[in-house]
């Protein structure tokens, strides 16, 4: 895989090859030593301990998150300010960069520094507070938002495609999906694409997905499934309390680097160009005529961003990492692998890039909602073990949430605008670049 970035002169464009055996796990570089405490307790203010796994497997799904003090159909008076709430997760890339690279102020939005949030839990509920009028959610968390808390919540963009991954242990046994009978397994949230995926291999493998506490006995063919924030998982999986994850980028990278990780398979070549994070808005801000000008700004920046991010991987990697503008608490390495190491060769045992041909990154950015995506993971949730009442999924058609969860329109204009979000290989290469058919090989 090759990439392109920015030479030092600024005057054009240099190729530069990754080479695994640079950037693998056998680097030297004092960089890669995390001087800051490996639970994150310094930067995020976390730390993971047993009382905090037991309680994560038994726990509510999202129940209290909402808050109920106020009707769902009131509105705060609007602010033109653009006000981001985001993970410390490459997710988020475009959202920041639209800050940060100053498309939002090209556009005449005003905004502020995105404000870090440590979880996905409190990053709904400062949503719903109206603390943020522009986040990134993982894709099913609207779905659950609108029509089983009725909140007026809108999908009106995707972030990216692909950017996680299946990390296992290196002394978990784990080399194939068959492998995970009686193991512990954490995602980021129980309405997440990590969960749906995961439990689609397992499933695939003869593995039973199941929700019980740690300490419950499991059959040799189930797998227990709990929750944790993404910056516990690291320091749970070298500490052995877990014996994988899934989750999004760089915590798969930091897993690797620093937890004794290895990579078992990338989600981008299980469902290609899959949808993980998306753009929500309250729906005031994209019913109102009044805001319409302030929405197709800001959905005309971030398209602007994420082909900035495309086409300059490398810089933007470090201007997101602590070593730039600190938006992400990872050395600039770590977040370099996390957005431009995706190495055939290098993944080899286990094998967790079996389409090189699909062309996909580690993590691409486009921004089309794709209908058939929206509806596929309706179908897939529905499926899904998700713990607490998910009984709104039952009667949920995947066409009528594709329709009346996403909003189309900004997003199309302000990509007719920038025709180079065609390029993406996450977007067909011929025929119509807004439909495509949905391609999963487990």
């Amino acid at each position: 895989m090759t990439t392109r970035e920015n030479d030092k002169q600024g005057d054009g464009l240099e190729e530069t090859v990754l080479d695994y055996k640079t950037q693998g796990d056998g680097i030297v570089d004092p960089k890669l030593v995390l001087d800051y405490d490996p639970m994150f307790r310094g930067i995020l203010g976390t730390g993971v301990s047993r009382r905090s796994l037991l309680n994560a497997a038994g726990a509510a799904a999202l129940g209290s998150v909402i808050p109920a003090s106020r009707s769902f159909a009131a509105d705060d008076k609007f602010d033109p300010v653009v006000r981001i709430g985001y993970l410390p997760i490459t997710d988020a890339a475009a959202l920041i960069v639209a800050h940060e690279m100053g498309f939002l102020k090209k556009e005449g939005l005003d905004s502020v520094r995105p404000t870090l949030i440590r979880g996905w839990s409190p990053l709904v509920e400062a949503f719903a507070s109206h603390r943020f009028n522009l986040a990134h959610l993982l894709i099913p968390i609207p779905i659950w938002m609108r029509y089983n808390n009725k909140f007026p919540v809108k999908i009106t963009a995707w972030d990216h495609t692909n950017g996680s991954a299946i990390v296992v242990g290196k002394n978990s046994g784990i080399e194939t999906f068959k492998d995970f009978g009686g193991k512990q397994f954490a995602m980021p949230f129980w309405y997440s694409i990590h969960n749906i995926i995961s439990q689609l291999e397992l499933r695939n493998a003869g593995i039973t997905p199941v929700i019980r506490p740690q300490t419950a006995k499991l059959a040799p063919n189930e797998c227990n499934f709990l929750v944790l924030a993404p910056p516990d998982m690291p320091p749970a999986l070298a500490a052995g309390k877990i014996d994988a994850y899934c989750v999004a980028e760089p915590f798969n990278a930091l897993g690797e680097l620093k937890a004794g990780g290895k990579m078992l398979r990338f989600t981008g070549d299980i469902w290609k160009g899959h949808p993980c994070c998306v753009v929500v808005m309250h729906e005031a801000d994209t019913m109102d005529p009044a805001r319409a000008a302030w929405a197709q700004g800001v959905h005309n920046a971030i398209i602007a961003a994420q082909i900035h991010l495309a086409e300059n991987r490398q810089s933007m990697a470090q201007m997101l990492s602590r070593d730039g503008k600190g938006y992400l608490p990872f050395p600039k390495e770590v977040v370099e692998r996390a957005m431009l190491f995706y190495s055939p060769a290098y993944y080899k045992n286990p094998e967790a890039i079996k389409h090189p041909d699909w062309g996909m990154d580690r993590i691409n950015f486009q921004g089309w909602p794709y209908q058939s995506a929206t509806e596929l993971v309706v179908t897939d949730l529905k499926k899904t073990v998700i713990t607490g009442d998910a009984k709104f999924l039952e009667g949920l058609s995947p066409e009528h949430v594709a329709k009346d969860l996403v909003n189309y329109d900004f997003v199309k204009k302000a990509l007719e605008k920038n025709p180079k979000w065609k390029k993406d290989a996450s977007v067909p290469q011929s025929g119509d670049p807004y439909t495509r058919v949905e391609v999963i090989d487990l």
